[in-house]
């Protein structure tokens, strides 16, 4: 990488130049966003700990059918899972038990939702679940470490989700998956505030900015999308 800049100044210049013109900060948006746009999309404002108890909502499946999330991933018991955007982990201890030998990395920015999560492992008797602390930027995960990624109604709120996905994209092993469920943008009847939504090609569009190939779309969910991405395999050198 270092001798193609080297050999190619254009190209140095050119990704010095997108590093700093990937977001656009506006004054005037809307009061749900944060005022910064990427991809063409203003992003959303993050859902802090004292939302956990609508995570938690004893209607939640009835509204949402998470549990056919999980039944859809086809995990392998040795399987690593990284829950990016974890919360209180509603998704970590329902994909644990599937998890023989393998774990759930509760991934979450706030420190408040990880002490929630080690609350419910000790009440569930769950023991491979582990809360990480995350940064705005950074999930924390080693290189190829991980064969999934889940984000749940999670990635339009990432402050940095070109940074984020970039970093996700360097935890997976070759060949692993991020499943991205978002509630559907194209349906207006959606009961969702519109910047908590998001389309099938806007999240395509950027996921394919940071090498993630699509293999398919399940619409399988009452209000959201499903969207499988595949991180490729590189050729050997």
């Amino acid at each position: 990488m270092l001798s193609c800049s080297l050999l190619n100044p254009t190209l140095t210049a050119q990704a010095a130049s997108s590093s700093t013109t990937v977001y656009e900060q506006r004054i005037i948006h809307s009061p749900d966003g944060i005022g910064k746009y990427y991809m063409g999309r203003e992003i959303a404002k993050v859902m802090g700990y004292t939302g956990a108890g609508w995570l938690e909502r004893p209607s939640r499946e009835e509204q949402e059918q998470p549990s056919k999330i999980v039944s859809v991933l086809n995990l392998k018991p040795n399987d690593v899972v990284a829950d990016i955007g974890a919360g209180t982990g509603y998704l970590s201890f329902r994909i644990a038990p599937l998890l023989i030998t393998g774990r759930v990395l509760a991934v979450d920015v706030q420190p408040e939702m990880l002490e929630i999560i080690e609350l419910f492992k000790h009440e569930k008797n769950i023991t491979n679940v582990e809360p990480v602390l995350a940064t705005l930027t950074d999930p924390n995960l080693p290189d190829e470490s991980i064969d999934f990624a889940l984000m749940v109604d999670a990635y339009h709120e990432l402050e940095y989700p070109q940074e984020v996905m970039q970093k996700i994209v360097k935890a997976l092993k070759p060949g692993g998956k991020v499943v991205l469920v978002e509630y559907r943008g194209e349906n207006p009847f959606i009961a969702i505030k519109r910047l908590h939504k998001m389309t099938q090609k806007q999240v395509r569009k950027e996921m394919q900015a940071v090498g993630l190939v699509w293999r398919e779309t399940k619409n399988l969910l009452p209000r959201q999308h499903l969207i499988v991405f595949e991180k490729p395999y590189l050729p050997n050198s």
